[in-house]
């Protein structure tokens, strides 16, 4: 099983979110570093199994709508897969 842990505690700006999300995901340095493109690059590149995200409480008030999204993201990936019949994919939320 492959697992990914990404890492967001004490993020300060979308930028920084989204490069954590880069290295955890191992995505391209050319990675695009918005919503769009971590959806394209979540089906298109990511093979993990399940995806364990930590330090989402320190965040600030204001991600909350950008973690939202990504949450969404994670589920619809997770719903796809489901409907596909491929391998499980799931996410943990640990704070």
């Amino acid at each position: 099983m492959k697992i990914i842990e990404l890492d967001l505690t004490n993020c300060r700006t979308l930028y920084d979110l989204h490069e954590r999300i880069r290295i955890a995901f191992d995505f391209p340095d050319w990675y695009g570093k918005n919503w769009s493109a971590f959806w394209d690059l979540l089906w298109s590149e990511c093979d993990a199994d399940k995806v364990i995200i930590r330090g989402e409480r320190s965040l600030p008030e204001g991600f909350r709508k950008q973690l939202e999204i990504m949450h969404k993201i994670l589920d619809d990936k997770i719903e796809f897969n489901k409907q596909c019949q491929f391998n499980a994919f799931s996410y943990d939320i640990v704070n």
